[in-house]
């Protein structure tokens, strides 16, 4: 009897065990089946990041090429093609910079620093093109009185001479023989000046400002574009810019633009104080400090409206530093202008 009832304890005990046993090895099987299945979703997510990662590649450089190609078609043509040309590239480079944007969470930081780079030659090149085949307009910067202005009119109207009537007949019918096309104007080595320029003077236009130390700028209308290079200690207020704004070696300044993109470069020490619709960037940066766009004059709501931006839509303070890829960490070269330090009085 004791035997029996020792016999079945030990056969239970062997159960138990094998029970056991078996829990382990189906959690083992189990984890092993887990593994397998992680390894293979993330080589599986390699894959389609390398894919993706090869079509950014093939699609960013392909039209890259394709704006270099434009770009130097624009030398040898006649004002108005290379115009329309440098509206084409500027509409490319403004789109690859978004297909940037959109594929930098599949990218590694070696290719979004060697797109960026690609971008900041297109950017120079778009520039040198524009300076080399729209020659900026020579602007006068002392103060001329109406009175000046009508009596020269007056002056050229009593020109009745054969000669005179000859060669404005000539440019009438150059013109009408012509598209119109957007000019380029400038403003450039100055130092303690205080410069105004009026809407008929910049409205659709694109303007470069460069060159400038301790001068007060004051740009009333809507430009096309608008260019800032080599800027210090200066204040410029220009009114709502239709598409991008490209700012490059500025020190010490205030800036106030609405704009649709906004693009800062080598610049310290700035306050920018911003209407933007798309987005705001800046790189090789530090320093900046970003606010919303507080400047008014009597005329500001119609060059809204004639610009297109929207109104209501302002990205002011989301800005991007091509510079700084730690998603989880705040840039350390920008930063919001303190309500209290805002500046709201722009009278000279």
């Amino acid at each position: 009897m004791d035997a029996a009832v020792e016999d079945g304890d030990d056969l239970a005990i062997e159960l138990n065990y094998a029970g056991k046993v078996q829990e382990r090895l189906q959690k083992r099987h189990q984890a092993r089946l887990e593994d397998v299945e992680r390894r293979k979703e993330a080589k599986e997510s390699s894959s389609v990041a390398e894919e993706k990662a090869e079509y950014f590649s093939s699609t960013f450089y392909g039209e890259r090429a394709c704006i270099e190609q434009l770009l130097s078609e624009c030398s040898g043509t006649d004002r108005a093609e290379a115009t329309r040309r440098l509206e084409e590239a500027t509409n490319k480079v403004q789109q690859l910079q978004k297909f940037l944007n959109d594929s930098l969470l599949f990218l590694t930081q070696y290719n979004v620093r060697e797109a960026q780079a690609a971008l900041q030659q297109l950017q120079n090149s778009l520039s040198e093109t524009r300076e080399a085949c729209l020659p900026q307009k020579t602007f006068s910067f002392r103060t001329r009185t109406k009175a000046t202005e009508k009596s020269q009119k007056t002056e050229l109207g009593s020109s009745n001479t054969p000669e005179a009537e000859s060669g404005n007949n000539k440019v009438d019918n150059d013109n009408a023989s012509a598209p119109p096309a957007p000019e380029q104007c400038g403003i450039s080595n100055l130092s303690n000046e205080f410069v105004t320029k009026t809407s008929e003077e910049i409205s659709k236009q694109h303007v470069l400002l460069t060159h400038l130390t301790n001068c007060k700028v004051r740009l009333f209308g809507s430009p096309s574009t608008l260019h800032l290079k080599h800027i210090e200690d200066c204040e410029i207020l220009c009114g709502p810019v239709a598409s991008s704004v490209f700012i490059d070696h500025c020190t010490n300044s205030t800036l106030a633009i609405p704009c649709q993109q906004l693009r800062t470069h080598n610049t310290t020490n700035t306050q920018v104080y911003v209407h933007v619709t798309s987005r705001a960037i800046i790189e090789d940066c530090s320093g900046v400090g970003f606010a919303p766009f507080t400047w008014s004059y009597p005329r500001l709501e119609e060059d809204f409206s004639l610009s297109g931006l929207d109104r209501d839509r302002n990205n002011w303070d989301k800005v991007d530093d091509f510079n700084w890829l730690d998603t989880g960490t705040p840039s350390p070269n920008w930063t919001v202008i303190p309500e209290g330090e805002r500046k709201h009085n722009w009278d000279p």
